[in-house]
């Protein structure tokens, strides 16, 4: 038998999500008998503590006893509990400064850590995450920016919204004027992204036809890395010696700038490829784009106009191209941005139900073959106190003062 513990979410500000609803987890003891859950007690997360209860399971304020504790965001340095499996998006694999501390308590208290964002398949392709809830409510964030900012319509917050079906039918009580849209991505962001726009009824309309006519009613394309960068010296290009290589290759997004009303971020982007916009290229007459959904949300990178991180409070800001400077974003020459870097936390309820959907599909199966596709092996970050082979780049980020 292996003991699991649902942790509470503590960092601030609240994040509601969780790993496991209650009927999920009803399912998961069904499919795995050998499996034992015990949910911590919380009074912010979006399934209340009777809900776990009345499905079965036993609520307490103390999981000591669990072998694997399941989390959502960085535990806080206090509460973890030493020799213990933790899961959670512990957001170190970049370096981040933030946590270094985390990933050094996690050493010294001989924690193994599992990190969401690395539960990855062979080839790298990720199992788990919430992407497109992220993709859904950005979009969802950046047309209500547009509503707001142009006066033409009124769309509640997402987070005051019951769930995705509820914020799927105030969209059908807008008319979306007649702007371009460009989603770019490939992955779970952006399919749901595109999940938005189809329920719109936006018409979808190719690269070429996006680049060379004007439209009567409001249109989006689809664009990845190898539309938006072109391989130096004309060489051919490909998609994986741009992962691998992106200094090989420059930055041809102006094209799309000058045909773009509505800009929504929704790709991966790698450190040391080309930047989308940059400040001076918004001077440009030319340039077009004035709302930004940047899902993505890469701060001071890429996309310029992204200045800092914005909020579920208060989502939007305005960038003034003139000067490189945030202002309101309903000044006539802002450029609106929407840049909410925790988008899933609007929709609790669905983020969470989808997460354990994926899970319980692709990570509990692994505790009871013996990890036979080393999905376990893969996502391990620490082990007896030490960072693991895949992990060892982080060591001078530990070592650091």
């Amino acid at each position: 038998m292996i003991k699991f513990g649902i942790i509470k979410e503590r960092k601030t500000p609240p994040d509601r999500r969780v790993v496991f609803s209650p009927q999920k987890l009803k399912e998961t003891v069904t499919k795995f008998p050998e499996a034992h859950f015990k949910v911590e007690s919380s009074k912010i997360r979006i399934f209340p503590d009777d809900a776990y209860r009345e499905a079965g399971f036993e609520v307490s304020e103390d999981l000591s006893d669990c072998n694997v504790l399941l989390g959502v965001k960085e535990v806080p340095v206090p509460a973890l509990i030493p020799d213990k499996k933790y899961f959670f998006f512990s957001h170190t694999i970049k370096k981040q400064p933030y946590n270094r501390d985390l990933l050094r308590e996690v050493l010294q208290k001989n924690i193994e850590l599992y990190d969401h964002e690395v539960i990855v398949k062979k080839n790298g392709t990720r199992l788990i995450g919430f992407g497109r809830y992220a993709g859904l409510v950005g979009t969802y964030n950046g047309f209500r920016g547009i509503g707001l900012k142009e006066g033409i319509f009124d769309l509640p917050k997402a987070e005051s919204l019951s769930d995705l079906d509820a914020m799927l039918h105030q969209l059908d009580g807008i008319e979306v004027p007649p702007i371009k849209i460009l989603l770019t991505g490939s992955g779970k962001v952006a399919r749901g992204a595109k999940e938005l726009l189809d329920h719109l009824n936006i018409r979808k309309v190719s690269l070429k036809e996006y680049l060379q006519e004007g439209f009567e009613e409001p249109v989006y394309c689809c664009v990845d890395v190898l539309d938006y960068n072109r391989r130096k010296a004309g060489r051919e290009a490909s998609k994986k010696e741009f992962f691998s290589s992106p200094e090989k290759y420059d930055g041809n997004f102006m094209r799309f700038a000058r045909e773009t009303d509505f800009f929504i971020a929704g790709h991966f982007y790698g450190q040391g490829a080309p930047v989308f916009y940059s400040a001076e290229d918004m001077k440009d007459p030319d340039f077009r784009i004035k709302y930004v959904a940047d899902i993505s949300c890469d701060i001071n990178g890429p996309i310029a106009s992204t200045i800092r991180p914005s909020t579920i409070a208060e989502p939007f800001y305005g960038y003034n191209p003139t000067n490189h400077s945030e202002v309101d974003f309903k000044e006539k020459d802002a450029i609106m941005v929407m840049a909410v870097d925790n988008l899933p936390c609007e929709l609790p309820k669905d983020a969470s139900e989808g997460f354990g959907e994926m899970f319980l599909k692709n990570v509990i199966p692994a505790f009871f073959n013996n990890d036979k596709d080393g999905i376990l092996e893969r996502a391990r970050m620490t082990k007896d106190g030490k960072l693991t082979k895949r992990f060892e780049y982080l060591q001078e980020y530990v070592n650091q003062y």
